[in-house]
């Protein structure tokens, strides 16, 4: 499959006007949009409508944005699952799955690149998936 999963701070980023990391944000995913699709799953979908109130405005900046929605698939769960545990024995204090490997393990399973500000548990958790992060 070609194309890109973005994280939900990236996004976010450019719906806040993060002062901080706008520009990179925007600079980034305008160079993927040129030859690559820009999809984003449930999870991330989830995480960004923070910034807004209600789901039409959501919808119309996400069309805007070109960012199509994928299904996570079970294998992506199922890697998710097993990445969680690996980090549990690793004494990761969270309790339940991090969103952070649904969007990895969906990455990794689609062959998906990802753009992300948060490289750190990708990188540990889901090696094969190629990081595009902040230098």
């Amino acid at each position: 499959m070609k194309g890109l999963l973005v994280d939900s701070n990236v996004i976010l980023d450019i719906f806040l006007d993060d002062p901080k990391w706008v520009d990179w944000s925007v600079s980034v995913l305008a160079d993927a949009s040129c030859n690559s699709t820009l999809y984003i799953n449930q999870i991330i979908y989830a995480e960004v409508s923070i910034g807004f109130q209600r789901i039409e405005e959501l919808e119309s900046a996400l069309n805007a944005g070109g960012f199509q929605i994928l299904e996570i698939p079970k294998e992506a769960l199922f890697l998710a699952g097993k990445a969680y545990l690996n980090y549990r024995r690793r004494r990761g204090t969270k309790k339940s799955p991090l969103p952070d490997f649904y969007v990895g393990a969906q990455a990794a399973v689609l062959g998906l690149d990802l753009i992300t500000r948060d490289e750190g548990k990708y990188r540990t958790y889901f090696p094969t998936v190629k990081i595009i992060c902040p230098e």
